[in-house]
């Protein structure tokens, strides 16, 4: 196997320093951390799948810093989530289904007489 340069910067450690898990999660969250890779699948040149993978570990407060809010939005993850133009639309959509069943089977009946 060959060396491969790494893009992550070491963490600085005064020497003789032991750091304590505790420590370097705290360390971690606070600064952040980005993993980034990508899995491709070939077969004979032809891509088959790719998967980017991206993964950014940090508290709530840096990740709101970096401008990463989503789970403030997303309507499974927030109690503060009322509803949206999606879940209107939804709601329209089955009252227009449930009306068009009721006259299919009043129009069976009809006939039916």
């Amino acid at each position: 196997m060959g060396s491969f340069p790494s893009r992550a910067s070491p963490v600085p450690y005064a020497s003789g320093e032991s750091s304590s898990l505790a420590d370097i999660l705290e360390r971690v969250l606070d600064k952040g951390i980005v993993i980034a890779g990508d899995i491709r699948i070939n077969l004979l040149d032809i891509e088959l799948l790719t998967i980017k993978l991206r993964i950014i570990v940090a508290s709530v407060d840096k990740a709101r810093e970096m401008g990463i809010d989503w789970w403030e939005h997303d309507p499974s993850l927030s109690s503060r989530h009322a509803g949206g133009a999606l879940e209107e639309e939804n709601r329209r959509l089955r009252a227009e289904l449930e009306e068009l069943r009721r006259e299919r089977i009043t129009g069976r009946r009809a006939e039916e007489r």
